[in-house]
């Protein structure tokens, strides 16, 4: 069974290890792989058990069931944050989806949506009518922001580790039509 809930504090660690596998994966010959590498699951931890803990829009993605290996409880296999938009994004939107993950194992199987979903509602119940998110121009999966009906609105050249990249930022305006969002064509899920 696949279940998406907000985030609890024991979260945290779960949240962070697919916050690093999915970087480790999706950015190998993107970013360096010496960053990948020295990327913390602990550091991240940290971060988002605080985030929790403050009352951030956090949802995490849980299998359970027939769904995982026997012996297992409800495994954290993907999650989302989202809060009003931060610095440039302002511009372009009221709420952000600050990140979405999904683990490779647990793409393809509409999880991502979800994520989608529960970030939208919990952005229109912040009062925002109107959503967007970065994502890396050259990560392989940003077609699935597109085929969501994200309006790819604006380049930003940023630095990560040391290296130019550029990101686009997806824009869902009014929002409802990020939170009523079906693909277009094959539902598949982001990194």
């Amino acid at each position: 069974m696949i279940q998406v809930r907000p985030a609890q504090p024991a979260d945290a660690v779960a949240i962070a290890a697919v916050h690093v596998a999915v970087w480790r994966t999706a950015y190998a010959g993107i970013l360096p792989d010496s960053y990948l590498a020295r990327m913390s699951v602990t550091r991240h931890a940290s971060h988002y058990g605080a985030g929790i803990r403050g009352g951030a829009g956090v949802f995490v993605a849980t299998v359970s069931g027939e769904d995982i290996p026997s012996g297992g409880g409800p495994r954290v296999v993907g999650f989302t944050t989202a809060g009003r938009a931060r610095g440039t994004g302002g511009t372009l939107a009221q709420g952000e989806i600050e990140t979405l993950y999904v683990l490779d194992d647990w793409r393809d199987r509409g999880i991502g949506r979800a994520l989608v979903r529960a970030a939208a509602e919990h952005l229109r119940g912040l009062g925002c009518e109107s959503g967007f998110l970065w994502v890396l121009r050259d990560n392989p999966s940003r077609w699935f922001y597109e085929r969501l009906g994200g309006r790819a609105a604006m380049d930003m050249p940023i630095e990560i580790a040391g290296r130019p990249i550029v990101q686009t930022a997806y824009v869902w305006d009014p929002i409802e039509r990020l939170s009523t969002a079906e693909p277009t064509r094959r539902d598949a899920d982001p990194h």
